[in-house]
């Protein structure tokens, strides 16, 4: 981004030179011109006569706006593994379908594996106009180079406005690697989405710094515009008996499935027993456990509710638990209808994966932990006293 001094435009008045405090406008041959000294202040561009004067990326956003008409519709990558579409898919779909009805453009649904088809269908019932399916047997398990190669042709194929993703594994990995070959923007891991209409632009919200503020996004000359969801963030789409879309089965040339890598076999983590991102009960620990072991007391709980046991990212640093237990910023993101935290401080970064938690109950010895600010339910006192009676007593009950 740069100053744009337009030459037939400018008449060599020299009214610019004095409005620059960092003498970056020189007068050239009666004509201004901008040296390296320039900070992009634009207090020149308000102070020229003849509007000669403009931002460069302000020029390319008006050639965007005026270019828009090319892109069309929204799209969501409908991630499946195993032959199954994932989870937040389905939540996308219906945050797709609220955009795209504020747009009033159609909501596309991308599908790419093997045996396929019966899947496909059922994205229909959510909302979806159209299923653009690419079944091949290269696709049937994940690649980074087959999926960014058809993903990205069907994009320059159909140019549609706006892209979501779950930010899963699979969608960190590869929809970047779009996004750079499209020269396109995206924004990763999104907790909210909304749409300026005047400008037709993506409006992407997401913690940065730490989680400590909220920044919104935009992408205002470069489409398709991108982003990555966090699971569980959003509401899942409604699902109907009657749909009204169509799946459409796509041919990309032979060439798009070939791939440097070859995956050799898939690992289980059998520590995880509950997969804590499906899990309607978590109960998770952290720093106050003070050692690998304590982690028996939440599995007990855990088990006599039928929960996944979680934990903070300083219980995963200590490995005293494995990284696909952890809830957070840097971990995943959850939203369980019963969330009891042990032994956890709640910073920022924690807060961030569980707040959206239906119930959340803290156990902590610090009344001032600011994991109570976000609790509906706080107990002070000793997780070492209070786990065991709470197992028992819901052994009691239950």
């Amino acid at each position: 981004m740069g100053i744009i001094i337009q030459e037939e435009i400018c008449t060599g008045c020299g009214e610019c030179v004095p409005s620059c405090l960092y003498s970056a406008i020189d007068l050239v041959g009666n004509r201004a011109q901008v040296n390296d000294q320039c900070i992009l202040c634009r207090a020149c561009v308000d102070i020229c006569p003849t509007e000669a004067i403009r931002v460069e990326e302000e020029a390319k956003i008006q050639s965007a706006t005026q270019n828009s008409y090319e892109y069309e519709g929204v799209w969501v990558f409908a991630e499946q593994r195993h032959g199954h579409i994932v989870e937040v898919v389905y939540e996308l779909l219906g945050e797709g379908r609220r955009l795209a009805e504020k747009l009033q453009t159609p909501l596309w649904a991308i599908a790419l594996g093997s045996n396929l088809s019966e899947e496909a269908e059922k994205l229909l019932h959510y909302g979806v106009d159209r299923v653009c399916l690419v079944d091949h047997p290269k696709l049937r398990d994940f690649h980074d180079d087959t999926y960014t190669n058809v993903l990205s042709h069907l994009i320059n194929k159909y140019k549609p406005e706006i892209v979501l993703s779950g930010a899963t594994s699979i969608g960190r990995s590869f929809i970047p690697r779009v996004a750079i070959r499209l020269k396109a923007g995206l924004t990763a891991d999104c907790t909210g989405l909304e749409i300026d209409l005047e400008q037709r632009l993506l409006l992407q919200t997401r913690p940065a710094f730490g989680g400590n503020i909220m920044a919104t996004i935009v992408s205002p000359v470069h489409r398709p515009q991108m982003a990555t969801v966090r699971p569980k963030v959003m509401k899942k789409g409604l699902y109907s008996s009657i749909c009204s879309g169509k799946v459409h089965v796509e041919s990309v040339p032979e060439k798009l499935f070939s791939s440097r890598t070859n995956l050799v076999s898939f690992v289980k983590d059998l520590t995880e027993q509950v997969n804590i991102t499906e899990a309607d009960i978590i109960v998770a620990g952290g720093r106050g456990l003070r050692e690998a072991k304590n982690f028996t007391l939440l599995q007990n709980l855990a088990k006599t509710l039928g929960a996944a046991v979680g934990a903070s990212r300083a219980a995963v640093d200590a490995d005293w638990i494995p990284y696909s237990h952890q809830v957070g910023q840097t971990g995943k993101t959850v939203c369980p209808k019963l969330y009891i935290a042990c032994g956890i401080s709640g910073a920022i970064q924690h807060l961030v994966g569980m707040q959206s938690s239906e119930r959340i109950v803290a156990i902590n010895k610090d009344p001032e932990a600011p994991i109570f600010s976000v609790a509906d339910y706080g107990l002070v006192g000793d997780l070492f006293e209070i786990v065991p009676s709470l197992t028992q007593k819901f052994k009691e009950v239950l």
